[in-house]
């Protein structure tokens, strides 16, 4: 009977993973990458990569401590941990104390676990990022998600969450939202008010909140809220370096828990312990730096946000002038346009998907996005999201950093310092409408 069992449980993973390809972000990364091997011309707006450098205080802290070599606690760097609950102090207004804070090999790993760890359900806002529904699918976990519109900027609402979750014979059945913002697939954040009023829903039906804040740093205008402030007893905020310190390839992040939540912290660092162990040493020690109140770091994120905000704001008139759907974006450097104005126009082309649209376009032109059923949204939905990250994130940042930050960037600055990723819009539209 032990044997039976035991096989049953082998059978049901294998199901949970079959026929499951690589992440849709990654792959697209290496077509692209094949494509230029064959001397094609590509423009890479698939993989969202952060196109800045790390910032050379956080480089020169990897060089001091490259011969850190020791094993370190499942938990983290205990200075790390420092660094991050006074970075979220001063950044986010809220409090943290170190004990509660958990470095993860990125927190793709961190948020894996927490799935993996956690016995109830989990709540998704669609669009949502890539990874989500498949990690809950690797574990085995029972997935809703929330499906959110075009009019109301791809976010979930109060409204929609409390009509979600209200069942008079289950009300404080176990579950997990996560919220993703500034939002990767689209660009856009929550408003204050809107975070109070999800925030109050979910302390009604007793949930766990997972603030995937990740782009906090990089909101626009530098005025990202953590919805932490709003339900602190039950918001795990999750960040990292990957984006705002352009550090993807490092494989940091970090999740911080409030103490009534220890039990799951405990319950992920087991798991930690018996899986990754720990984040390389240097790297953790290295972090510190990126965490701290450093004024450098600090002028090197402002003037990241201009270029974005320029450069995305250009990109999203570019679109809808052309008639296409598209919100413009706030933080981060996605946009998720819908293309559903052109249906009937790229039918007669025999595309009727976003699957098709991305795939042709990718084929015809060598831009590369990815469409909207990667990011769980419906297969006739004509929707995609482009990363507009195609451009020398280092010499960019050296031309801005010649301007003073109380002052405009030129009307020509992007033509001058994105013009790769200008010309791909272009190229887009131009395919898209002809």
């Amino acid at each position: 009977m032990a044997n039976g069992v035991q096989l049953s449980k082998m059978v049901s993973l294998n199901m949970n993973v079959r026929g499951m390809g690589q992440s849709a972000t990654l792959a697209i990364n290496e077509i692209s990458k094949k494509l230029l091997q064959e001397k094609k011309a590509v423009y890479r707006l698939g993989l969202g990569q952060s196109p800045f450098p790390v910032p050379v205080p956080v480089v020169d802290a990897l060089k001091a401590n490259a011969d850190k070599k020791d094993y370190l606690s499942p938990k983290g760097l205990p200075e790390l941990k420092e660094s991050i609950a006074d970075f979220h102090h001063r950044k986010d207004g809220i409090s943290v104390h170190p004990e509660n804070v958990m470095i993860g090999p990125g927190s793709k790993e961190l948020m894996f676990i927490l799935q993996l760890v956690y016995y109830g359900e989990i709540l998704i806002p669609s669009p949502c990022w890539v990874s989500y529904i498949p990690q809950a699918r690797i574990i085995g976990r029972q997935v809703q998600i929330i499906p959110t519109s075009y009019e109301n900027r791809w976010k979930l609402t109060a409204e929609d969450l409390d009509r979600f979750c209200y069942d008079e014979h289950d009300t404080y059945r176990p579950r997990i939202l996560i919220l993703n913002y500034p939002a990767n697939p689209d660009g856009c954040t929550y408003r204050d008010s809107q975070l109070k009023e999800i925030a109050e829903v979910a302390k009604k039906y007793r949930m766990i909140l997972l603030s995937d804040e990740i782009y906090g740093q990089l909101h626009h205008r530098g005025d990202h809220v953590s919805v932490a402030r709003y339900y602190p007893e039950g918001t795990i905020l999750s960040s990292g370096i990957s984006k705002w310190c352009g550090a993807g390839g490092w494989r940091l992040g970090t999740f911080s828990f409030p103490p009534d939540l220890d039990w799951l912290l405990e319950a992920i660092a087991a798991v930690a312990s018996e899986t990754f162990t720990s984040v390389s040493a240097p790297i953790q020690h290295a972090a510190v730096q990126a965490f701290r109140n450093d004024q450098r770091i600090e002028r090197y994120l402002w003037h990241a946000r201009r270029i974005l905000a320029r450069l995305g704001t250009e990109c999203h008139a570019m679109l809808a002038e052309s008639g296409i759907r598209v919100w413009p974006p706030e933080g981060g450097f996605y946009l998720f346009p819908d293309f559903s104005p052109y249906r009937e126009r790229l039918a007669k082309r025999g595309i009727t998907d976003a699957e098709q649209l991305c795939e042709r376009l990718l084929m015809e032109t060598g831009v590369a996005i990815l469409p909207g059923t990667a990011f769980a949204r419906p297969e006739d939905e004509l929707t995609a999201r482009m990363a507009y990250v195609d451009f020398g994130g280092a010499k960019t940042l050296t031309a801005s950093e010649t301007i003073p930050l109380e002052a405009a960037l030129p009307d020509d600055f992007t033509s001058r310092n994105c013009s790769h990723m200008l010309k791909a819009v272009e190229i887009m539209v131009e395919w898209i409408i002809k």
